[in-house]
């Protein structure tokens, strides 16, 4: 890893403190909403949905200013800020509108910074070798996620999961979000500006064929359970409240050993395959769910990890080697994922509650198995 460029190395420890601070939120917050907030799986969708469609604008139009006018540090800090103090919020909150605010709030901060983030990775990346170092800042992101959800789990064993402890960890991740925005600020150098554009901005042939590319993988995010549906069938099978985040540690323990094998796979092999891989361990999670039994749902939440490093450093990588204008399609990239992610949660959502659990899963298992057979024949991997 000696030639990571230090200003990657340095994002990645924002992401990891950042990530940090989401991981003593994500494993609890459904069992929040539904067990000290009482309210029922169709409003847990609808939170999912809200804040992950609430900052697809964000993405485009922070990946074009990015492109287009050459401002990029200044909105990575600006949405490390707005995840930092958001989060803390949460432990105020008394209803699922409330909830559903203050996520839209922090998913602003995550779209704001995410396009011109990735397009700081990519400038500092040497050639041929975007996969390694996409890989590497997926592997600082995700260990941030696997010491929070251990750290999660410490303080839930010790201190119990009443209303309060759980009101109080939120409380806490501002710490963690607050040391990530000081790093940021003064140790990341911002990428050298290029001239801003006279002329009308326009996506290059090359920019439209990646965002072609990547239509697969946005399919297959609206069918795949996101990871509050993954906690709350965890819930629905038996699994302790205090167990929740350890769920999470092994999602994200996989995901922290092998990111940068992938990163360096894609290099190597291509991102086809290593995509192709990430849907087949996806629809090894969903199948899993479908079987309902503890034993199935920890090893599910394994394949989660798999799926999850693998797509996403896979299609990171693609659009650093094939996009002229880098920050335009991150920002495509993530409004869309943010787009398929929030209309499949409240699809799913709805499902659950009006039909029940099984139906929601049944539909999730034959949608994902239905997009990876369409991506094999359209990428000829079964000739």
């Amino acid at each position: 890893m000696h030639s990571i460029n230090q200003n990657v190395v340095r994002l990645g420890w924002v992401s990891y403190f950042t990530d940090l601070a989401s991981a003593m939120v994500n494993p609890i917050l459904p069992i929040f909403i539904i067990t000290v907030l009482h309210e029922g799986m169709d409003k847990l969708g609808l939170i999912v949905a809200i804040a992950t469609f609430v900052s697809y604008a964000l993405r485009m139009v922070s990946g074009y200013i990015a492109d287009a006018y050459g401002v990029v540090k200044p909105l990575v800090v600006g949405g490390y800020l707005f995840s930092a103090l958001a989060k803390p919020l949460l432990g105020l909150s008394q209803g699922w509108g409330s909830v559903a605010a203050l996520r839209a709030l922090e998913r602003v901060g995550k779209g704001v910074r995410s396009a011109p983030k990735d397009l700081m990775i990519a400038a500092y990346s040497q050639e041929n070798m975007h996969g390694k170092t996409f890989g590497f800042h997926k592997m600082m992101d995700i260990a941030g996620e696997f010491s929070g959800t251990l750290l999660l789990f410490g303080l839930l064993w010790y201190f119990g999961d009443s209303e309060a402890v759980i009101r109080t960890l939120f409380a806490a991740t501002l710490l963690p979000g607050i040391i990530g925005v000081v790093i940021v600020i003064f140790l990341v150098r911002d990428v050298p500006k290029r001239e801003q554009c006279t002329e009308r901005f326009w996506l290059s042939a090359a920019d439209k064929k990646s965002v072609v590319q990547l239509l697969f993988y946005f399919l297959f995010l609206f069918f795949i359970f996101s990871e509050a549906f993954f906690t709350a069938q965890a819930k629905t099978v038996g699994i302790a409240t205090a167990l929740i985040p350890l769920l999470f540690a092994v999602s994200t323990g996989v995901q922290t050993l092998t990111s940068y094998l992938f990163g360096l796979g894609s290099d190597r092999f291509g991102g086809k395959a290593v995509s192709a891989f990430g849907y087949g361990c996806g629809i090894a999670a969903q199948a899993l769910l479908w079987l309902q039994t503890p034993a199935a749902t920890w090893a599910a939440f394994a394949f989660l990890g798999l799926f999850t490093v693998a797509t996403l450093n896979a299609n990171r990588a693609m659009i650093a080697e094939q996009a002229d204008n880098r920050g335009s399609v991150y920002g495509i990239f993530y409004a869309a994922v943010a787009l398929f992610g929030a209309a499949g949660a409240a699809f799913g959502g709805w499902l659950w509650e009006q039909f029940g659990m099984q139906t929601a899963l049944d539909v999730a298992l034959g949608g994902t198995l239905a997009v990876s057979v369409l991506y094999g024949v359209r990428k000829g991997l079964w000739r």
